[in-house]
């Protein structure tokens, strides 16, 4: 059963090192994500899935211990998943750029239990993130997620998908359902649509919508911004 979860952006500018001083407008999303990570810590779970967008080459599931890095972002920082040891013999397959961002979430804040993840394409339908979500519920008695994404990429002529008017509605949306752990209204998200406004968060957000199915969890809004025109959101639900 899915007894938390926590929602947070997935940029790799949330990480200081990798902003280099030069993301302040970043610090309150920073504040909102150790805020929902709490949030994870208080319930206690058996397990904790991490759930991110990946391109083809991340998706998947990853173990513990996983390797990821920032030096394609011009840093020398390495991460590991939960902090571990890699699996002796496992292949060291990097953790895809969402995950090592929630890593490194999850090192800031000292998570010491049990932890997994996953990357989802973009692509994912509606009905196969649902069902993936269910599955991770499945595994544990007590399961968390900490789900990563962003909204759209289109909110101001800078945004890195120029501006697009249906944006700020859309977002507005994704916000309204995350804050109320609307469930339906997560799983009804336009597929399409969130492709054309680049939204990385939609295929990990249904997954958290399978697995939150009949859980009967609240919800909170933690953080509504967009930053060089990208709409990041955190929530917690519990």
């Amino acid at each position: 059963m899915l007894v938390a979860a926590a929602v947070c952006p997935c940029p790799p500018l949330l990480v200081p090192e990798v902003a280099a001083g030069a993301a302040p407008e970043l610090a309150a999303a920073r504040a909102a994500c150790t805020d929902a990570l709490g949030v994870l810590a208080a319930s206690r779970p058996d397990l904790l899935v991490v759930v991110g967008p990946a391109e083809q080459s991340g998706r998947g599931p990853f173990p513990e211990g996983a390797p990821g890095s920032f030096r394609g972002f011009g840093v020398d920082l390495d991460v590991r998943l939960g902090g571990g040891a890699s699996l002796a013999g496992a292949p060291e397959r990097p953790l895809p750029p969402s995950l090592a961002v929630a890593a490194w979430l999850l090192e800031r804040t000292g998570w010491s239990d049990a932890v997994e993840g996953l990357g989802v394409g973009e692509p994912l339908e509606v009905e196969r993130c649902v069902q993936a979500g269910a599955g991770i519920v499945a595994r544990a008695d007590r399961v968390a997620l900490l789900v990563m994404g962003d909204a759209s990429a289109c909110r101001t002529l800078k945004a890195p998908g120029y501006l697009d008017e249906r944006a700020a509605g859309f977002d507005a949306e994704v916000a309204r359902a995350l804050g109320a752990a609307d469930v339906a209204a997560l799983k009804a998200l336009d597929a399409e649509l969130a492709y054309e406004l680049k939204v990385s968060g939609r295929a990990p957000w249904q997954v958290l919508a399978g697995a939150a199915e009949g859980a009967d969890l609240g919800g909170a809004l933690l953080y509504e911004d967009a930053p060089y025109g990208v709409g990041y959101l955190v929530a917690a639900w519990s």
